[in-house]
């Protein structure tokens, strides 16, 4: 790998920071799971940079709020509205079917966090199927809109708890282990790691290139399954009680800088944490990517058993 990409941005950086003086008119860009959470923020400040952005969405009714917010707070009338149910593979594929023109940004926001165990018609747990299966069909049916912008970028949103686990290849889907709802997140974020190594390798010929990386830890739905007591666990495991929450305008920072920002032109395969790229192996709880999720040779059976899994 070069040498790390080191950003002027840090932790304390908000999204609007790290935007300053770029312009997305005529870009457009989708965002999943931009009715809630850092989705909101990060579909905001592409607007806000003249970009088309549509908010793909289970809730439709929710999205059409937030559409309407981020019109009135920036002025961009371009702000759409799509339903997507990355958990359902038959809402997957009609999205990328409908899509129609070029796309230039894809952040793959959307997520579930330690569960309980639930499973989809198909069999599969539910973490994996939509942060790492739901995103690959999407990204994969979307591939030929992404090639036809030139130049095109995908985000994938991982987190620190990738650290938790690798994609444990023997039992994806905790069919014979016992299932932890925290190890279950943990894979499914490395997984979303792993997909951007192997992206950015098969599809460098068509200029699309894949980062993933961690937001920060941010107060969101997205633990709405993890009790409050945990989450301070979790807080102070991660630095002691004066580590603080970022903001959603901190923790939408990285999103929109590996969408963005020219220092990343052309990088891809890479993992980032506070608009910095990580240290490989220099692991805290909240820093630093683990070595397994950048191994190219998991990468490539990740995607083989993924597209043998969504093939049935």
């Amino acid at each position: 790998m070069n040498d790390r990409i080191i950003t002027p941005f840090s932790a304390e950086s908000t999204a609007d920071e790290v935007i300053k003086g770029i312009d997305l008119a005529g870009r457009r860009v989708v965002v999943t799971g931009a009715a809630s959470g850092i989705g909101v923020e990060t579909a905001r400040v592409l607007a806000g940079a003249g970009a088309e952005v549509t908010l793909a969405v289970r809730d439709v009714g929710a999205g059409d709020r937030v559409a309407a917010d981020i019109t009135a707070a920036t002025g961009n009338k371009q702000v759409l509205v799509d339903r997507l149910d990355l958990a359902d593979q038959a809402s997957v594929s009609a999205f990328a079917a409908q899509w129609d023109g070029p796309l230039d940004i894809l952040i793959n926001n959307a997520g579930i966090m330690a569960s309980p165990l639930m499973r989809t018609p198909e069999g599969w747990e539910m973490q994996f199927a939509t942060n790492h299966l739901g995103h690959f069909a999407l990204t994969t049916g979307l591939r030929s809109a992404l090639a036809a912008a030139g130049g095109a970028r995908v985000v994938s949103v991982s987190s620190s708890a990738h650290h938790r686990s690798p994609v444990v290849f023997d039992d994806i889907h905790f069919l014979r282990r016992p299932y932890d709802p925290f190890e279950a997140y943990g894979q499914s974020k490395t997984a979303n790691v792993l997909f951007a190594v192997e992206a950015s390798k098969r599809w460098a010929a068509d200029g699309i290139t894949v980062n993933a990386l961690m937001p920060g830890g941010i107060r969101t739905n997205l633990q709405r399954y993890v009790p409050d007591e945990v989450l301070e666990q979790l807080r102070v495991a991660a630095g002691g009680g004066g580590l603080k929450w970022k903001t959603p305008e901190q923790g939408a920072a990285t999103s929109v800088l590996v969408a963005t920002s020219p220092l990343l032109d052309g990088v891809g395969g890479r993992y980032f944490e506070d608009c910095n790229e990580a240290e490989v192996g220099v692991l805290s709880a909240r820093n630093g990517v683990a070595p397994f999720a950048l191994d190219p040779d998991a990468a490539a059976r990740l995607w083989d058993v993924s597209l043998t899994t969504l093939a049935g």
